[in-house]
């Protein structure tokens, strides 16, 4: 795996009959925001049987949000014979904030790391207030959420980010 910038990933996108792009974001957050010319091959989906659609004599360039998901999926596809796979540093958001165009759909689904936020910060307060005003086992609901928080950082996966992929507001068509 090679970590590329905007400027590679550009000249890819330049070339796209001699390289493939792919975002290995969700199908919604795909929808919802996207580079033009860039193929949806969400992670959640990658496998033996989806890559078939890839030339494993080509260059591949991933993309997704930040960059973690697309070195997950570059981890796979070099498992499957993949030779010359690329991450785009920084994702979708430096290629936002370096000003790049990106087109924008109808989906207002939120990031699926937005997602995660939101779903621990939610459950955190359920916890508090349930062992504020019902008892204070509740308590317990927090610090499983801290460890998943914590585990998630260590191992840079994240269990509840898989789970909401497979929610179905986020299973849109790709």
């Amino acid at each position: 795996m090679k970590k590329c910038g905007i400027v590679d990933f550009e000249a890819a996108l330049g070339k796209s009959s001699e390289c493939q792009l792919v975002d290995v974001r969700e199908p919604a957050e795909f929808e919802s925001e996207r580079i033009e010319g860039v193929l949806s091959l969400p992670l959640s989906m990658l496998n033996e049987g989806t890559v078939k659609i890839l030339k494993k004599e080509k260059p591949v360039y991933l993309l997704c949000r930040s960059g973690n998901r697309a070195s997950q999926a570059a981890v796979k596809l070099e498992k499957l014979g993949f030779s010359e796979v690329h991450v785009m540093e920084g994702g979708l958001q430096a290629w936002i904030g370096a000003g790049k165009t990106v087109c924008c759909g109808t989906s207002n689904i939120w990031s699926l790391d937005r997602q995660v936020r939101f779903a621990a910060g939610l459950l955190v307060m359920t916890g508090v207030i349930l062992a504020i005003f019902a008892h204070p086992f509740w308590l317990a609901l927090c610090a499983f959420v801290a460890a998943g928080l914590m585990f998630s950082g260590i191992t840079d996966t994240c269990g509840m980010a898989m789970l909401l992929a497979k929610m179905p507001w986020n299973q849109k068509k790709s």
